[in-house]
């Protein structure tokens, strides 16, 4: 077999599509194409195409770990969900997480840290962010660590409340349905009531409600 030319395509990747003289074509990542050294003419061993379609799928595979982990904090084990539910298989896709984290690129502390931080500027309490620390699969053997970088929750519900209220004396209605979306939002109700009091100090609040 001989490779009988190679195109450019519109993926933005760069991807390079490679057809073969015998009718085939493969679609090649920059980065597969200089490792494989394919070049127009050249003359494919019989039983080698098995070894260039595993080079370009280990490329693909650590091809789109980078563009994941660019976009988004993610553990280990959620990278590799990723990357098997977009098409990977799953030895590359495991393959690609140790490259990264040789790389530097992947670190599941890291990640918690970063977690707790994106959650504690989104207003969210202890109980959300585990949440989401659990969404992410972060191991728990990182939450203790990550979580002791959660500010007190006074100015995150003080935050809120101040926007919710507008300067305005609230009812024990509106207190409800504030409380009600602050523990949505992850905060425990211990902290919620004793907001709650300085806002509504002639309401009173039981740990039951």
């Amino acid at each position: 077999m001989k490779v009988e030319a190679i195109e450019s395509t519109r993926s933005p990747q760069g991807k390079l599509r490679v057809r073969f003289d015998d009718g085939s074509s493969l679609t090649v990542l920059p980065s597969a194409m200089a490792e494989l050294g394919l070049y127009q003419g050249m003359e494919i061993p019989d039983g080698a195409m098995e070894s260039i379609k595993d080079t370009c799928a280990k490329a693909s595979a650590r091809e789109r770990a980078v563009r994941i982990v660019s976009a988004a904090t993610v553990s280990k084990r959620e990278l590799e969900r990723r990357l098997v539910q977009k098409g990977e298989r799953e030895e590359d896709a495991k393959q690609a997480v140790r490259w990264l984290e040789e790389l530097k690129l992947l670190n599941d502390a890291e990640a918690a840290a970063q977690i707790v931080r994106n959650g504690a500027a989104r207003g969210y309490g202890a109980a959300r962010i585990k949440q989401m620390l659990f969404e992410k699969r972060i191991p728990k053997e990182y939450w203790d660590a990550a979580l002791k970088l959660l500010p007190a929750q006074d100015d995150a519900i003080d935050s809120f409340l101040q926007r919710r209220f507008q300067g305005r004396k609230p009812d024990r209605a509106e207190c409800k349905r504030a409380a009600d979306a602050l523990l949505r939002r992850g905060h425990s109700w211990s902290d919620i009531r004793s907001a709650l009091e300085r806002y509504a100090p002639d309401e009173a609040f039981s740990d039951d409600e």
